[in-house]
């Protein structure tokens, strides 16, 4: 006969034979209780004093994070699909393209990069960084993270989401403007980069992102400029490929501050910042066979990022200033044959009819070596410094003419550069097309394929990758039982609740599975 008693006796006699023998074996091995096992030291191994400037120097990096990360924003484009995708190899998004080995930071989407999404996909969605310099909304990245887009989406760092207004955009030198609609926001004060040096420190903060299940949000990396004045070809080789800007490919500023900090895809449009957390470039592009960082990053000197951002958002487009001469870098050969003090300037091999260099008697062989004081090393820097100023501008130009130093004064001309497009404007989609999704009738057929017993009701046909929806697992094929609490039984009535939203507003899904199980999803739609 069974007996709990004596079941009972045994398995407690089972116990503590065992712990017994737990206890001699701890014993043989000079463990005879719990405040005998070794103890764990805490103690620092190496003096305060000693590592005292890493430490500061690491809190110092906290510190910088803290402030500046608030600032920098996701961006999530939405552009027509292109047939061939852009060149450059590597880093998902193709922007930055036609530089072998130098592919951009313009991350992927989510699961991949652009190349990977369906083809049926009239539009394909990739994400970068940028960063707010105004409370009001505005917002600097380059101009490949927003390029073509025909909805721009732009998150903070506390999660709230906006459809963004393009401002203005200048491919010459790869900046872009753009807007979200909202006051109160943190910003990021600018540097200069004028003043940057080498072997300076320097933080790259980016929000890749990335969407769907693996977020990425706000990389740190820290670094130091490794180099100035890079002219690489980028966005030269970028000008003769698209339409209306072959004829201006010359015009391309190139004048990059290299970066051994860490920047991988997504991070392009974010901020470079210095010790005191200002900003001193933009993210741009990456050295890499892979497409991933390997020790060389570029960015937009924040100097001309701040001087295109002031002729963007004053009036949608960049006024260019010109002197009409072409130059070539001078070469230890120049400088021995112009007795020249150094193998640095700008050497004048062209002068341009009908120009403001012809008028103010500049010359071939001339070498320029300074512009209103600031010192020209090379013809890329000559560039960035003349853009930085505006047409109509008088600026004194230091050069050498056959051996004797000289100032010119010149007054600068207006070169219209590129497509001249009206200045955009927001657009007004509505929610639907804000948290990303499109619906449809659930027809037998489509029923059939995906497995409901029964058509009809609505059902959601499309939906944009890396857009609220998507973050928020809804699907194509779902099947939307009731919006706000609300049944929903014919697509009109789902657009007729949806069309009432606005943005900032909280909607609810409750969903269908074909198995017949439901789920809810809370989103807001972006402002």
């Amino acid at each position: 006969m069974f007996d709990p008693l004596k079941t009972k006796t045994r398995i407690l006699g089972a116990v503590l034979l065992i712990a017994a023998t737990a206890l001699g074996t701890a014993s043989v091995m000079g463990w005879t209780s719990l405040s005998a096992m070794p103890a764990v030291d805490d103690r620092p191994q190496v003096s305060a004093d000693d590592v005292r400037p890493a430490v500061e120097l690491s809190q110092a990096f906290v510190a910088i994070s803290e402030t500046v990360t608030p600032a920098v924003v996701r961006i999530e484009v939405d552009r027509p699909r292109q047939t061939a995708q852009r060149g450059g190899g590597g880093g998902g998004g193709g922007g930055l393209p036609g530089f072998p080995g130098f592919p951009d930071l313009f991350g992927p989407g989510p699961e991949g990069g652009e190349q990977e999404q369906e083809r049926q996909q009239p539009l394909q969605t990739a994400g970068g960084s940028g960063f707010i310099f105004s409370s009001d909304g505005y917002i600097l990245t380059n101009d490949h993270v927003v390029a073509r887009a025909e909805q721009i989406r732009v998150i903070l760092a506390d999660g709230r989401e906006y459809v963004a207004e393009m401002v203005g955009s200048d491919p010459t030198t790869d900046v872009a403007v753009i807007r979200i609609d909202d006051t109160g926001l943190p910003t990021l004060s600018f540097g200069s980069s004028r003043d940057a040096r080498v072997g300076e420190w320097v933080l790259a903060i980016g929000n890749p992102g990335f969407g769907g299940g693996s977020r990425l949000d706000y990389t740190v990396t820290a670094g130091i400029i490794s180099a100035v004045g890079r002219p690489l070809d980028l966005l030269r080789n970028e000008l003769q490929r698209q339409e209306g800007w072959a004829e201006d490919a010359a015009f391309a500023i190139e004048d990059f501050i290299q970066t051994d900090a860490v920047i991988n895809p997504g991070n392009s449009g974010g901020p470079l910042v210095d010790m005191e957390g200002r900003v001193v470039g933009i993210n741009t592009a990456i050295a890499s066979p892979t497409g991933f960082f390997q020790g060389y990053g570029f960015a937009v000197p924040i100097d001309l990022g701040k001087r295109i951002m002031e002729d963007l958002v004053e009036y949608g487009q960049v006024r260019r200033p010109y002197l009409g001469i072409g130059m070539q870098p001078v070469s230890a050969v120049d400088q021995e044959l112009y007795g020249l003090p150094r193998a640095a300037g700008a050497f004048v091999d062209q002068i341009q009819p009908g120009t403001p260099a012809e008028e103010a008697g500049l010359r071939q062989e001339d070498v320029i070596v300074a512009i209103d004081g600031d010192a020209v090393e090379r013809p890329s820097q000559l560039q960035s410094l003349i853009v930085q100023k505006r047409p109509g501008d008088r600026v004194t130009l230091r050069l050498y003419r056959d051996g004797e130093a000289m100032d010119v004064q010149i007054r600068l001309g207006e070169r219209e550069v590129g497509p001249r497009p009206n200045r955009q404007t927001a657009r007004e989609p509505g929610a639907a097309s804000r948290l990303g999704i499109e619906i449809g009738e659930l027809s037998p057929e489509d029923a059939r394929q995906l497995g409901y017993d029964e058509p009809g009701g609505v059902v959601i046909t499309g939906v944009t990758r890396a857009g609220p929806a998507a973050r928020a697992d809804l699907g194509p094929g779902l099947r939307i039982l009731e919006i706000n609490r609300t049944p929903v039984e014919t697509v009109e009535a789902a657009e007729e609740i949806l069309g009432e939203l606005e943005g900032g507003d909280i909607v609810s899904f409750r969903l269908g599975f074909p198995s017949g199980e439901t789920t809810v999803r809370n989103l807001r739609v972006p402002r």
